[in-house]
């Protein structure tokens, strides 16, 4: 364990040296932001309530998603390039034989970098966006707990579905085809353009039971207080249900690459 918290601790300050590119982050996410909001404002003025939504609800849900976008890799994960490149090269036959789990290892940076995420380009986004909007704000501290309880299971989510993705290249030649269909997916099923809430019908319902809603719907509403009591455990268990499955067919795809390098190398 202390392999890996020292490889989480590494990942954070990996990131946090970039101070330069975090501002451009928070540049970029409160410009967007603004456009959404302001887009949002529109919509909900033409449709109010859409979705279930109050006026403040919408605003708060755009802010959360630019806050959320790099926490929880609504556009990728932020590492499955790296992976990816070191897969193709055959660098990845290092790693494999090193007396480290390749998937805790890959976790525990990608939690570090998730933490450092969350405070460098999460938290003032969504100050700026309180200070120009009327956001819903919790009402007590036990729903911004929960909320980050499950801001940290949709990051590990995320991970899982972006280590499954990465993986999808030892047996293609180029796994961005793969990071591409991951990344439009993660874009609508996040509900990252509009909360699934306002999908029609068997859409709707087709997205808000995959997993990319565990990476902001599923958050956004534990912070509008959407879900209280046993509504809220059932929304913590489809997380971490969905975490549960990816991360073991990670495992699954992990051992098959193993033996496939073995047998090459052999």
């Amino acid at each position: 364990m202390r392999l890996y918290a020292t490889v989480a601790a590494g990942g954070f300050r990996r990131h946090a040296t970039y101070r330069v590119a975090t501002a451009a982050g928070v540049f970029t996410n409160t410009v967007f932001g603004f456009i959404l909001s302001y887009t949002y404002i529109a919509l909900w003025d033409a449709r109010p309530s859409l979705g279930g939504y109050t006026m403040s609800d919408a605003l708060a849900y755009v802010w959360i998603g630019q806050a959320l976008i790099t926490v929880c890799g609504l556009m990728g994960g932020g590492f499955e390039d790296e992976l990816i490149e070191r897969i193709r090269t055959g660098d990845i036959a290092v790693d494999l034989y090193r007396p480290a789990d390749l998937q805790a290892w890959w976790f525990s940076a990608n939690l570090g970098r998730s933490a450092y995420q969350l405070l460098g380009r999460g938290v003032l986004p969504m100050v700026f966006g309180a200070l120009a909007f009327d956001l819903t704000l919790p009402s007590s501290a036990w729903t911004w707990l929960a909320f980050l309880g499950s801001v940290a299971l949709g990051s590990i989510v995320s991970f899982a579905v972006w280590y499954l993705v990465a993986m999808s290249a030892f047996w293609l030649l180029d796994g961005q085809g793969v990071v591409q269909v991951a990344w439009l997916g993660g874009l609508f099923f996040s509900g990252m353009l509009l909360p699934l809430a306002v999908f029609p019908g068997a859409l709707g319902e087709v997205a808000r039971v995959l997993p990319w809603a565990s990476l902001l719907q599923v958050p956004a509403d534990v912070y509008l207080g959407r879900y209280e009591g046993w509504a809220l455990l059932n929304a913590f268990g489809f997380q971490a249900c969905w975490a549960l499955v990816l991360l073991a067919a990670g495992r699954v795809a992990q051992v098959a690459a193993t033996r496939k390098v073995v047998v090459q190398g052999g």
